[in-house]
């Protein structure tokens, strides 16, 4: 299995995960279930922190700026139906956009070790 740390340059680099971060969010704004939980977010941030985040948790040259997961989705009352919608559309975003199932599955590991930090029960 590939080291988080390689994942990123085996995927394509940034070119791949701009491309995985513009379909990710395609799907999730165009879900009725999500939609409520990004009315008033400025897309632009969304997209620029999916793509710090993204290409951190696959190893790249990019640091997440972002407050930490719990800070930023505090709150919001995130249900583990919207995580784990959210996280499918991830994953069919970059299989979709070329990523292989081992890479991709390594990508989700790391998201999801984060559900604690992200779902409010």
């Amino acid at each position: 299995m590939a080291t988080p740390k390689s994942v990123y340059r085996r995927i394509g680099g940034q070119e791949t995960v701009e491309a995985v971060v513009s379909d990710f969010y395609d799907r999730v704004f165009d879900d009725p279930l999500l939609e409520p939980y990004f009315e008033e977010s400025d897309r632009r941030a969304l997209y620029a922190h999916q793509v710090q985040f993204v290409s951190s948790v696959a190893g790249g040259p990019v640091s997440y700026d972002g407050d930490d997961m719990r800070t930023a989705h505090a709150g919001m009352g995130i249900t583990d139906e919207a995580f784990d919608r959210v996280a499918t559309y991830l994953h069919e975003a970059l299989v979709e956009n070329g990523v292989d199932d081992e890479h991709a599955e390594t990508i989700l590991d790391e998201v999801n070790a984060l559900k604690p930090e992200i779902v409010e029960e």
